[in-house]
């Protein structure tokens, strides 16, 4: 079961990355259609990808990252919803909202289980769910400076799976890096050419 899980969330997670790239690339390539296409994608996978990640950071005692990942959904949402509707539509508040109050939760039952902020797992989760959070809220308002915070987000997952024998998903972790430099490069060259 944990080696299915492993993939699941690895692939899931993996595809996320590689359809952000690819709706970077089609908006360089004036696609717009296509880049909607898979920004739709990437969320619908990113969603899909979400339990296992939840029940491997159940299963590892991470609640900080576990409560986090959780809440994620609600951006998840938001980031489909404005990827089909456009960036424009007015989010539904409640999905905020949501997200906002199972970060404490997690955080307390962290703090609960190891007594304090006691372990590196603690500290690399907090940075994991920085780069997450704030990561995934600017990416659904299609801002270029979530890419900067989903590598925060990879490295510190990376480390944190390194750590904890997840073989396959400190390797997808740093796979993804690669999309999403590839994202962030295409979007900044897609930045730098409109003004002309």
């Amino acid at each position: 079961m944990d080696f299915l899980l492993q993939w699941l969330a690895g692939i899931y997670y993996l595809f996320n990355k590689v359809f952000l790239s690819l709706s970077e690339r089609s908006k360089l390539k004036e696609e717009a259609s296509r880049a909607r296409q898979w920004r739709i994608s990437a969320w619908v996978v990113y969603l899909l990808g979400l339990p296992p990640w939840v029940i491997i950071f159940i299963n590892e005692h991470n609640w900080i990252a576990a409560m986090v990942e959780a809440s994620g959904a609600p951006g998840m949402t938001l980031g489909l919803i404005l990827a089909y509707r456009g960036v424009a539509a007015t989010p539904p508040k409640w999905l905020n909202r949501l997200a906002l109050m199972l970060i404490p939760i997690g955080f307390g039952i962290s703090l609960y289980d190891f007594g304090g902020l006691t372990t590196i797992t603690q500290w690399l989760e907090i940075l994991l769910v920085l780069g997450f959070l704030i990561g995934t809220y600017l990416l659904a308002h299609e801002r270029l400076s979530g890419y900067v915070w989903y590598l925060l987000m990879h490295v510190s997952c990376a480390w944190l799976m390194l750590i904890q024998g997840y073989d396959w998903l400190f390797a997808q972790q740093l796979i993804s890096l690669i999309f999403i430099t590839d994202a962030y490069v295409i979007g900044r060259r897609l930045k730098i050419k409109i003004p002309n």
